[in-house]
């Protein structure tokens, strides 16, 4: 499961464009936290520990817990605002969460026991048709990624969802049984293929 992170914030007094600038050249990034049926709270957190946290790889999958005046408000990471040219945060959204809350998330795929799929020892290539997928899982539940095994599986295999192993209580968007992945043949073994085809006609 992803780690949970931590992020101390402080309440914002003034909101606008103004103040948001402001805030920015002081190394701070406006934010608000909202959802969970109460009102939302303006925040604003330390740039370097935002970007920190988003080098990460994982931020936007991760639960962080932001203390503000003392309270710690369990969250889910919606959106980063950066700047267009220097490519800095300016802004974040993050939702209340509980721990019986369901949230939707990207997971991004690995894949493991290359070297025992068949298919892949020919010589084949691994077509990655989904690098991430997105689930509706439990808050407290939420896997940094998703394995898919590829044992066993041979040129022109398709790879569905149906064969990786969700996280309890873990349920994908997509309700149809789609593609992760296949293993198609390499450009000189379709070649020979064809040749081999041409003489059996002939």
């Amino acid at each position: 499961m992803s780690e949970v992170l931590t992020l101390p914030a402080e309440a914002r007094e003034r909101v606008g464009k103004g103040a948001s600038r402001a805030m920015r050249r002081q190394g701070r990034v406006p934010a608000v936290i909202y959802g969970g049926k109460e009102p939302p709270l303006a925040i604003h957190v330390e740039e370097k520990l935002l970007v920190k946290q988003l080098a990460t790889g994982h931020f936007m999958n991760s639960v962080v817990e932001i203390e503000v005046d003392g309270a710690r408000h369990r969250t889910l990471p919606r959106d980063v605002q950066f700047h267009v040219v220097t490519d800095r945060p300016i802004h974040a959204d993050f939702l209340r969460i509980g721990a019986d809350s369901l949230v939707t998330v990207e997971v991004p795929v690995t894949f493991v026991n290359e070297a025992a799929s068949p298919g892949l020892k020919r010589g084949g290539v691994l077509n990655v048709v989904r690098h991430e997928v997105e689930l509706r899982v439990p808050a407290d539940r939420i896997p940094e990624e998703l394995v898919v095994d590829v044992t066993g599986f041979d040129i022109g295999a398709s790879i569905h969802i149906s064969a990786v192993t969700l996280p309890e209580g873990a349920k994908p968007v997509i309700e149809r049984d789609f593609t992760i992945a296949t293993i198609v043949a390499p450009s000189g073994l379709k070649a020979e293929d064809a040749a081999a085809e041409g003489e059996a006609q002939a």
